[in-house]
């Protein structure tokens, strides 16, 4: 018995996809013909040639203030308070009495969320309309 070569011969893979012959519509070398081949975005390139420095770069210009909510400030003085005359509130006054750190020296502003039974006097600090609205009607003031 001869032993003879099969007859049918696999065939060549070439290019991949499509019907365009040894190339497959890939063009000639490169890293575009290649299989798996993925271009890295110029953003990404951008990105590398920044020089990276320590660091925080995108500081706020503006100071954050420190914000209370007027629920939060009545439960906090209600103990302190004395018959009818108004509180006075500054920002010396929260410094002294621990609201706010001894070494702060930014804004404050007083937001409108909760109820005040007693009249205050704000003085120097910034206040919603909603919380300016709540002292007015319990008898305090805002300068």
């Amino acid at each position: 018995m001869i032993n003879l070569p099969s007859i049918q011969k696999k065939a060549q893979r070439i290019g991949r996809s499509g019907k365009r012959g040894s190339y497959s519509g890939r063009g000639v070398k490169g890293q575009k013909s290649r299989s798996g081949h993925r271009i890295r975005p110029a953003e990404r390139d951008l990105i590398m040639r920044i020089p990276k420095k320590r660091g925080f770069r995108n500081k706020p210009k503006d100071a954050i203030p420190e914000v209370f909510n007027l629920g939060a400030l009545s439960v906090r003085l209600k103990p302190h308070v004395k018959g009818a005359t108004p509180f006075e509130i500054t920002n010396d006054f929260l410094r002294a009495n621990g609201f706010v750190k001894k070494d702060f020296n930014g804004i404050v502003k007083i937001l409108g969320a909760g109820e005040i039974t007693f009249p205050i006097a704000v003085s120097g600090i910034k206040v919603s309309e909603s919380a300016k609205m709540k002292i007015e009607k319990a008898g305090g003031s805002v300068k």
